[in-house]
């Protein structure tokens, strides 16, 4: 495995109403790579919001299984499928925020 970049590890945040009910609480998710572990993921976003002066405190990560759809159209059913994917759910320190969760 090569080495990954810090935008490489960190792919884009996650949008919803339990990220942002977490983030009132110091938690924010993110979903990374899949081949990232949770050192790389904490230097990540500690490099990638130092800007902020963020500190990571801990990480935890978890992997949503992909998972086959089936959808009804006009010509009958069609199989489809939703891809895998991981993300990862960073405590930061007390008092600190990622400013970009702020505006949502």
């Amino acid at each position: 495995m090569s080495a990954l970049t810090a935008p490489e590890i960190v792919l884009r945040p996650v949008i919803s109403e339990k990220s942002i009910d977490q983030s009132n609480r110091g938690k924010y998710t993110f979903a990374v790579h899949a081949d990232a572990n949770k050192i790389q993921i904490k230097a990540a976003i500690e490099e990638l919001y130092k800007t902020d002066k963020v500190t990571v405190i801990a990480v935890n990560v978890m992997t949503k299984q992909p998972q086959r759809k089936m959808a009804g159209t006009r010509r009958g059913r069609v199989a489809g499928r939703i891809s895998g994917w991981r993300k990862a759910v960073v405590t930061l320190a007390p008092g600190q925020k990622i400013q970009f969760f702020e505006g949502v």
